[in-house]
């Protein structure tokens, strides 16, 4: 089985849209992911719902997804880990215990614009349309993952 970990900041927007962008792409397949973010301010909680609606727009249920912080120990659960940005990467990066972990970490954006290191915007702040944006972006970076499996 190949396990994927998604992370963001609070684990509240980003992370839980590409949790369950994935998850609806490798259905039937043995894959299994989950999403944390690096900060600990909304563990236990859900999403955002405004994640929660731009994915049942699309036909994904987020909702019944619980927050979590990122542990150290999720680089011995996860085979890969896609991070939200450049600040999710130091963050990440800096758990990493050997070269092995670094190695699981990667840029999701890469995926569908490989070398370019884009950060996937947090749309917190933002309108209804950054979330829409955040979802189309996650969707085709996605789909590349999905493929690879």
């Amino acid at each position: 089985m190949i396990k994927i970990l998604m992370v963001c900041l609070g684990n509240i927007c980003r992370s839980p849209l590409a949790e369950g962008i994935l998850k609806s792409k490798v259905e039937g397949k043995n894959v299994m992911v989950d999403s944390a973010g690096t900060g600990g301010w909304h563990i236990g909680e859900s999403p955002d719902g405004r994640s929660v609606q731009i994915a049942e727009i699309n036909h994904i249920d987020i909702s019944g997804q619980t927050c979590r912080k990122f542990s150290i120990a999720d680089f011995d659960n996860f085979d890969k880990i896609y991070v939200m940005d450049s600040s999710n990467y130091r963050d990440v990066m800096a758990y990493a215990r050997d070269i092995e972990d670094e190695q699981k970490v990667e840029m999701i954006l890469n995926k569908s614009h490989p070398g370019s290191n884009k950060d996937v915007p947090d749309p917190y702040y933002g309108g209804e349309n950054g979330f829409k944006q955040v979802f189309e972006m996650l969707d085709e970076a996605c789909e590349v993952i999905a493929k690879e499996i």
